[in-house]
């Protein structure tokens, strides 16, 4: 199911070699089907998934690289499976709102969002760090072509800026791999391995001045996709260039694979190291939650608002992970979701009105609450989702992270907490101040009196996403629930490590 899941795009590339460039609506509708038969499938393997279990399921390990133990392995779990519904969700939403504005090089851009599909869902299946990294550089591939080719007039600027960033630290991950698997034969009874199983169990036996480097080295790599202050300039560029449909998915998921690494890689093969950095991950956790925020406050672009907000809101998402406490690491876990969907419709809403006016500046705007009421009811109910309003989704993540983190007995302080507190109090003041400019008022530009409201095909692309905002707001124990062992599983290993009693190296596991 999970082979199905993950090559299911590429029925779609295919298809799309048999079509001529000027079928513009058979182009469109292949990519459309194509990821709808993604969701389809990632909803029945969510439906057969069994939440009480911690361990991978529907895997599938096939041999790769027998010489040095590199394998096909691919299998979900709790951490994964609804990072894994939100790709599949996001993508056919992603290309129903291209449906109008992409009208150059449509094959080519079709091509590279089901591309693009293969390889965010390659980084949240793979369970053996040679096939995870290649996924996770194949992913660089077709996101550098959508920004630099349909983004904006300094898109390849924007795209150089995101693919070095994101290079740098992949690249030291690439060296920590390696030390890894090399490691791994200098045991007794070992072998060269990229097993990512058994390399769970080498970290009682990783030195821990070795364990702090390769911290860093994957750590970094992680960092800078979440983005963590301050490595997180590349993002407001590439937002900003980005087609509203590339902005979506960099937001929705390609931000996520940041703080996923973390809570799948980091914290389990280096547990004694992540105590070690855990003061200083927090810290800088906390920064961005604030910076980001006040930089929010005063941008004069709704989209480079949108996008400064995500430093601030994924503040939150690592200051959950490193409190190493359940309700923070569920916390952490939801707010994945929460962010992919309030920051997605965002720049989906933020899309449909450039569309119209060609212009983002807050100050073109005002009183469009009278000409585009439907528009400004979804602009208000995912403007309070950001915010973090009770009922909606995104008061869940913020509540059970802060919980955490007060709780947390590694963070050692409510410093943390009463900080990052503040950076909801910001939020709120940025995203309503930029609504009440955007919405009321007099109008101040003659052109929003012509304005249009939302047409079908946009109700039809943000009507899916309030569905699921509300749903998390009102009865949250659905999206808990699937992650709720595999985070008690996290937390239990690293108290387990923290009380030094975490088993020796086990070559058995395959």
């Amino acid at each position: 199911m999970l082979s199905l899941l993950l090559f299911s795009p590429f029925i779609g590339i295919v298809l799309l070699f048999a079509v001529k460039k000027e079928q513009t609506t058979l182009i469109k509708s292949i990519g459309l089907g194509t990821s709808a038969l993604s969701f389809l499938i990632s909803a029945v393997i969510y439906y057969y998934f069994t939440s009480e279990f911690t361990g991978l399921q529907f895997i599938e390990k096939h041999p790769w690289i027998e010489g040095l133990d590199i394998s096909y392995f691919i299998g979900v779990d709790g951490l994964s499976i609804l990072l894994v519904m939100l790709t599949t969700f996001l993508t056919p939403l992603a290309l129903l709102a291209s449906w109008e504005s992409i009208t150059v090089r449509l094959k080519e851009y079709v091509a590279m969002m089901l591309l693009l599909e293969v390889g965010m869902l390659g980084v949240f299946v793979a369970s053996d760090l040679f096939l995870f990294y290649i996924f996770w550089e194949a992913m660089l591939i077709p996101m550098y072509f959508i920004i630099g080719i349909w983004g904006g007039k300094d898109r390849i600027y924007a795209a150089v800026k995101f693919f070095l960033y994101t290079m740098a630290g992949s690249l030291l991950m690439l060296i920590a791999i390696l030390w890894l698997a090399n490691y791994a034969s200098t045991l007794p009874g070992g072998h060269f391995t990229t097993n990512l199983l058994t390399l769970y169990t080498l970290s009682p036996s990783i030195p821990m001045n070795v364990q702090v480097w390769m911290f860093l080295a994957f750590a970094l790599s992680f960092a800078i996709k979440v983005p963590l202050f301050p490595l997180h300039t590349w993002l407001p560029d590439a937002h900003v260039q980005a087609p509203t449909a590339g902005s979506v998915i960099l937001a929705g998921v390609l931000l996520k694979m940041g703080t996923y690494g973390l809570v799948r890689y980091c914290l389990p093969l280096f547990p004694l190291a992540s105590f070690q950095f855990t003061p200083l991950m927090s810290t800088l956790a906390v920064i961005g939650i604030v910076y980001g925020a006040l930089v929010a406050m005063v941008q004069t672009d709704v989209k480079k608002l949108v996008a400064y907000s995500s430093v601030s809101h994924l503040g939150f998402v690592v200051l959950g992970i490193f409190s190493m406490t359940e309700e923070g690491m569920q916390g952490a876990m939801i707010q994945m979701i929460n962010h992919g969907l309030s920051t997605g419709a965002l720049f989906l809403l933020v899309g449909m009105l450039y569309d119209r006016r060609h212009t983002r500046e807050i100050s073109q705007f005002g009183g469009l609450a009278k000409q585009m009421p439907v528009y400004a009811t979804f602009f208000m109910i995912v403007t309070l989702s950001s915010v973090g309003l009770p009922g909606l989704n995104g008061f869940v993540g913020e509540f059970l992270i802060l919980l955490g983190s007060f709780k947390s007995l590694f963070l050692g302080s409510v410093v943390y907490t009463v900080v990052a507190a503040t950076g909801v109090i910001f939020s709120a003041v940025y995203m309503l101040w930029m609504y009440q400019r955007v919405f009321f008022g007099k109008i101040t530009n003659a052109a929003n009196e012509s304005l249009a409201d939302l047409t079908r095909r946009e109700i039809a692309v943000i009507v899916p996403i309030v569905v699921f905002i509300v749903w998390i707001g009102v009865y949250p124990g659905t999206f808990l629930k699937p992650s709720t062992s595999a985070s008690k599983q996290v937390v239990k290993l690293m108290q387990a490590a923290k009380a030094g009693e975490l088993p020796k190296a086990n070559f058995s596991i395959k």
